[in-house]
Formats: structure tokens, sequence, C-alpha cells
């Protein structure tokens, strides 16, 4: 059996079959910032383990996403227009469920020219891990 990593990333399903490496792309860049975080001792605190899932998502799907949360009166961080983040606490785990929009522009630019796919993923998904790194007064990787 393997253990969950602190940090996963998923993918919407219309992302995935625009772009076929866009799964190994992420698989490689959850390993990367999952080691980079634990250096940056992310994860000191044994009595409450923080997770942090990255949803990737369409504009449509995002904003879906987005509209559900309001509806369920969680308490939401916005980060950006693109990037917003919620809590799901357990008794062990606290979750940053955290989703993350491929606007309209950053498509069109990735269907004309598919190699920058990893840059853009890399650089905007550490972004993100930077400002929840701030949010929560940990190191920045």
């Amino acid at each position: 059996m393997t253990e969950q990593l602190p940090i996963s990333i998923s993918v919407c399903d219309d992302l995935v079959q625009q772009f076929t490496k866009i799964r190994s792309v992420c698989n490689k860049l959850e390993a990367q910032f999952n080691f980079q975080t634990m250096t940056a001792n992310w994860y000191g605190n044994e009595e409450v383990v923080l997770s942090v899932k990255l949803f990737i998502e369409t504009a449509n799907s995002f904003d879906i996403h987005k509209h559900a949360q309001e509806q369920a009166q969680s308490e939401t961080k916005n980060y950006s227009d693109d990037v917003f983040s919620y809590y799901y606490n357990s008794e062990k785990t606290q979750t940053l469920n955290c989703y993350i929009a491929i606007t309209d522009s950053e498509l069109a630019m990735l269907n004309q020219q598919h190699k920058i796919l990893a840059g853009l993923l890399h650089i905007k998904l550490q972004k993100v891990l930077n400002l929840i790194a701030k949010q929560l007064a940990l190191g920045a990787i």
C-alpha cells in the first residue's frame, strides 16, 4: 500500500483530453514540490499533518467549483482571479484544497505551443505554493 504524499496534483478531464502529457508533467511536479516543501520544513508538526491538494481546472470548471464553494458558505481564500482555496479539517490532517484555473489566454498559448506546458505549470503552481507558504508562515520553495 502506498502512502499519500502531502502535496497532490489533480487535473480536470477536459485538460487531460487536450494535453496528453499533462498527467506525466504533473506527476513530476508533484514529486518535486513534495521534496522542496519537505526540505523547507513544511511538515515539522507531526501532531497535525498539512496536506495540500492542487486542482488544475479549465476556466469553466474552476467557476463551477468556486460557485459551489460559495453556495456551501465555506470560508474560502481568494489568491487571485484564477486561484482560491479552502480548508477541510479532520482529526489528524489539515487539508487545503486549492483550485487553480488555466485561463483562456493561457489555454490559447498552450494550444499554440504544447512544449511550454511543463514550464507554465511549474511557474504557476510554485507561485501558488509560495502564496500558501506565506499565508501559513512556512518557508518559501
